[in-house]
């Protein structure tokens, strides 16, 4: 998604049409990048466009889930909760209820992040029709330990990253999402914009990368909806196979 810095009308608009538009493929969860209502330039943002508790998010995007029966992984949003700005991803079930918020725990302090913005200090699981998920936002991608932390306690099925990844580190994007779900032994949903924010140019190329570390859907760097069918099936063979969760050495690890 081609997002428009500090105009969420606009973009919660287009993020509507875009979702009517995936519909005809009957998707059972359709994703959306970072920060979708006012961009990614932190230092652009203007604060009064921003949500407030998630209030805005949550009565278009539950409303869009319900209206189509379908799980929206409503990107995040650049949202004030307590007096503080946070980066914060909302999950949406088909029924339209909220199932997961997930405050950004790594802000990005090269673009200065780190200076308006507050950190979540959590991490999320939730289920989505049976599928066990969790959900990172950008940068938190470059910490292999926050997803770790998630799955090492219980399997996981999918991860949803949702990002404003820039065009000329894009390179990077691909290879850390396949190398978490390889590692992770899940599918891997990124979902990242595209077009300008700021001086920043974001790159696209989202990308459903399966267990194996196979691209089942690829974007170009042009606002666009890709789509891919999941076989969960797979995982229980990938993780009886290489069982790397039952041959870990929690015990030295030190971090």
């Amino acid at each position: 998604m081609d997002v428009k810095l500090n105009d969420p009308k606009s973009n919660f608009e287009k993020a509507e049409r875009l979702i009517g538009t995936a519909m005809k493929s009957d998707p059972d969860t359709v994703v959306l990048p970072e920060t979708f209502n006012v961009g990614f330039s932190p230092k652009d943002i203007k604060s009064e466009l921003c949500d407030q508790n998630g209030e805005a998010a949550k009565k278009e995007f539950g409303a869009l889930a319900e209206k189509y029966g379908v799980n929206v992984v409503a990107g995040s949003v650049a949202n004030f909760k307590n007096g503080k700005l946070y980066n914060t991803a909302y999950v949406f079930d088909r029924g339209g209820e909220c199932v997961a918020e997930y405050d950004k725990t790594h802000l990005f302090s090269p673009m200065g992040e780190d200076k308006y913005f507050s950190k979540g200090d959590k991490t999320v699981r939730f289920l989505l029709d049976g599928k066990a998920c969790t959900i990172i936002i950008c940068y938190d991608l470059r910490f292999p330990e926050l997803v770790r932390t998630v799955t090492a306690k219980e399997r996981t099925d999918f991860l949803f990253i949702v990002s404003q990844w820039p065009e000329v580190r894009i390179p990077h994007l691909k290879a850390l999402v396949t190398a978490r779900a390889i590692e992770n032994q899940m599918f891997a949903v990124c979902c990242n914009s595209c077009g300008k924010a700021g001086e920043t140019k974001y790159g696209g190329n989202s990308m459903i990368v399966d267990p194996l570390g196979e691209t089942l859907a690829g974007a170009s760097g042009d606002e666009t909806i890709i789509t891919a069918e999941c076989d969960t099936g797979i995982l229980s063979d990938i993780r009886s196979s290489i069982n790397v969760f039952a041959d870990r050495r929690a015990e030295i690890y030190k971090m």
